[in-house]
């Protein structure tokens, strides 16, 4: 009798246990994911790409870019973000002109990881890219660039074409590191003042002449325009004058007799002059 409650008590435990296992892997598993979700979630936030790192898979994940939004990893790998938006960098550098002197030049570059490459921007340069890999890039292709021109042309005349140089040597330097160039603006250029004061003054004396050349121009043109107004002027009158004779004088002269009679006004007219045979007009009968 004593054995067989014993069973049943041992059986009953049996079962009680069964149905606490499930419960306990439940509760357990719950545990875990709350404790380890933080590692095995991620969520990448807009305008940014994302790298994976397996650290039993071969390393760093170069075939693929992760897109924003949410996604699971494993808890053993790393999930590293890069700002794949626009990004400006300013840099002020000093840089020798093609004769030597010293010129302070301010420039922005806009810049941003290229999208398909970030796996190998990651591998090989790592998030420390913008003082790793652009500003180097921007500093040497700016002395590059200024050292072929002299301050006179770099203060005035061929700026826009040394901010295109450096543009361009710029972009093929970083085109080699996984990152797209997309500008570069030159904000100033400051130059030794008694540089700059010698500039102002020939670019002011430039300016002057060419406004005494402009002057001149204007005047020539108008001499010119009034020689040829004189000329035509002669010749009109030439014209006129071969044109006129004494059987024109006297039409005219009708056509003026005959407009004076049918005129209010009351004159003495009297037809037939004995000189040329045009009409007299002595005056108004009051």
């Amino acid at each position: 009798m004593e054995y067989t409650q014993q069973s049943n008590y041992q059986n009953n435990s049996n079962m009680n246990n069964k149905k606490f296992t499930p419960i306990v892997v439940v509760i357990v598993a719950v545990l875990l994911l709350i404790i380890f979700w933080s590692r095995i979630t991620v969520t990448i936030p807009a305008g940014n790409g994302g790298v994976l790192y397996r650290l039993f898979g071969g390393g760093i994940d170069t075939s693929k870019t992760y897109e924003e939004g949410f996604h699971f990893i494993a808890p053993w790998n790393t999930m590293t973000e890069y700002e794949t938006r626009q990004q400006v960098a300013d840099e002020e550098m000093s840089a020798l002109s093609s004769n030597g002197l010293e010129i302070k030049i301010e420039f922005s570059t806009w810049y941003r990881p290229k999208w398909e490459e970030l796996g190998e921007l990651h591998a090989t340069i790592g998030t420390q890219y913008l003082t790793r890999a652009v500003i180097p890039a921007m500093r040497s292709a700016a002395r590059s660039v200024v050292g072929r021109y002299t301050p006179e042309q770099i203060y005035s005349t061929k700026r826009d074409a040394i901010q295109e140089e450096i543009f361009e040597e710029t972009k093929k330097l970083l085109d080699t590191k996984h990152i797209e160039l997309d500008q570069v603006l030159i904000r100033s250029v400051t130059l030794p003042p008694t540089i700059k004061s010698a500039i102002e003054s020939k670019l002011k004396q430039e300016q002057e002449a060419l406004e005494y050349e402009f002057k001149l121009d204007k005047a020539a043109q108008e001499a010119e325009r009034q020689r040829v107004e004189a000329e035509g002027k002669a010749r009109a009158n030439n014209i006129v004058s071969a044109s006129i004779n004494d059987k024109i004088l006297r039409e005219k002269g009708i056509d003026a007799t005959l407009k004076l009679a049918e005129s209010p006004n009351s004159k003495i007219v009297i037809v037939g002059n004995s000189n040329d045979g045009m009409p007299l007009i002595l005056g108004d009968i009051k």
